[in-house]
């Protein structure tokens, strides 16, 4: 099982950009698609963005689309999402998500990290 451990959450005026970072160990990195996902308060978890292990395809949902970029360092054991031109609808926990079968590309992911919050202030 991997182990990931987001962080750059933090504090941002609407407009303001964000990279979030995702650490992963105990596992081979590359053989796993990865994903982020936010959940706002007495929201329930939504998909944000997900990548293929070889950095081949990426998903994105509607609301986030031309402002968030996912990306992956296999060298580093790492996956990324700059967050840009941010809205305070914005505002969630933001968590890493890794999947090693063909799942990942419905959204269901097996090994989560603790989350890193995000607020947008307006």
């Amino acid at each position: 099982q991997v182990q990931l451990v987001e962080s750059g959450g933090g504090l941002v005026q609407a407009g303001g950009s964000l990279r979030l970072s995702c650490l992963a160990s105990g596992g081979t990195f590359r053989k796993y698609a990865m994903g982020w996902f936010r959940q706002a308060p007495g929201k329930e978890r939504e998909f944000v963005a997900a990548i293929s292990w070889n950095v081949g395809t990426t998903y994105y949902v509607d609301s986030v689309k031309g402002r968030f970029t996912i990306s992956r360092d296999n060298a580093k054991n790492t996956v990324y999402l700059q967050m840009d031109s941010l809205k305070p609808e914005d505002t969630a926990a933001y968590y890493c998500a890794a999947e090693g079968t063909s799942s990942w590309s419905r959204g269901d992911f097996s090994s989560w990290g603790q989350g890193t919050q995000v607020t947008v202030s307006s």
